[in-house]
């Protein structure tokens, strides 16, 4: 009997890459799994977005462990939306134990954007999904911890770039860091509003990790030719980047009775990335 038997989790961004490993492992430990995408190309993003086909992969990992998941496509910035879909999730699969808000996209590109109304596009998408749609993420979901009354843990995937400074020359890079940043604000205070109902809120903070987003064509080119932003990346461990594995074992920790005092806190995932 896995450590999370008879949990339901909502997972954000579980199509592929981190959230598809989140689902995956924590559907090992006994979760059934309300998953959420978009499953589309978000304008400001160079990198092939998810597709629907990534979504029902996951729900093929997922009943491959014999856990039952519940797959929708939605963009986590439409409150509506997401209430809906994870009103129908309950409703499927009985109860919600566990919320992971990990969606996140870095608009990096072959070149910078030319003009303030581009770069205004990427700053606003950015803070957008990364920030905001963490948000609506809790208000959709908060309201049916509550109501259960059985306590619950959420974990934010914030990042690295929160805890220390990623200096670039680049909107992607300073929109990425503001709004990873606005991820722990976002938590702390979550962490003291629901406490009295003994749900646990918390971060997660991931060195770069080896998913789509980092491990594609566009965004090698992009570090090729910003080598000081390679440098920035790089960790204190002998490692360039850690596997989705890795930050799913940390968030593994926090959601399960073997982390049931930890709230407000940011956990690193980060081979010494913080104290080089």
């Amino acid at each position: 009997m896995g450590v999370l038997e008879g949990k339901v989790a909502f997972v954000t961004g579980a199509a592929r890459g981190q959230g598809r490993s989140h689902a995956i492992r924590l559907a090992e430990e006994g979760a059934d799994i309300i998953a959420v995408d978009l499953c589309a190309q978000p304008e400001t993003v160079s990198v092939p977005g998810s597709t629907r086909e990534d979504l029902e992969e996951t729900v093929r990992q997922v009943e491959a462990l014999d856990r039952r998941i519940v797959a929708e496509v939605a963009d986590i910035r439409d409150l509506e939306r997401m209430t809906e879909v994870a009103a129908a999730g309950i409703t499927e699969l009985g109860r919600l134990d566990i919320v992971l808000g990990n969606a996140a996209i870095w608009a990096v590109g072959e070149a910078e954007p030319e003009g303030i109304e581009e770069r205004v596009k990427v700053w606003r998408e950015t803070v957008d999904i990364n920030l905001t749609g963490q948000w609506v993420t809790l208000e959709a979901t908060v309201p049916k911890l509550i109501e259960q009354n059985e306590g619950g843990a959420i974990v934010l995937t914030s990042s690295t770039a929160a805890l220390k400074s990623m200096s670039l020359d680049s909107v992607a890079q300073t929109s990425y860091t503001a709004a990873k940043h606005g991820v722990i604000g976002l938590m702390r205070n979550y962490a003291v509003e629901l406490a009295k109902y003994s749900i646990r809120v918390n971060t997660v903070a991931p060195t770069s990790c080896e998913t789509p987003m980092i491990m594609n064509p566009v965004t090698e080119g992009y570090l090729a030719q910003h080598p000081e932003l390679a440098d920035l990346m790089s960790n204190l461990l002998p490692v360039p980047a850690v596997e989705p594995r890795d930050i799913s074992n940390g968030i593994l920790y926090l959601v399960s009775d073997a982390g049931r005092y930890v709230t407000g806190t940011t956990l690193p995932v980060d081979a010494g990335f913080l104290v080089k």
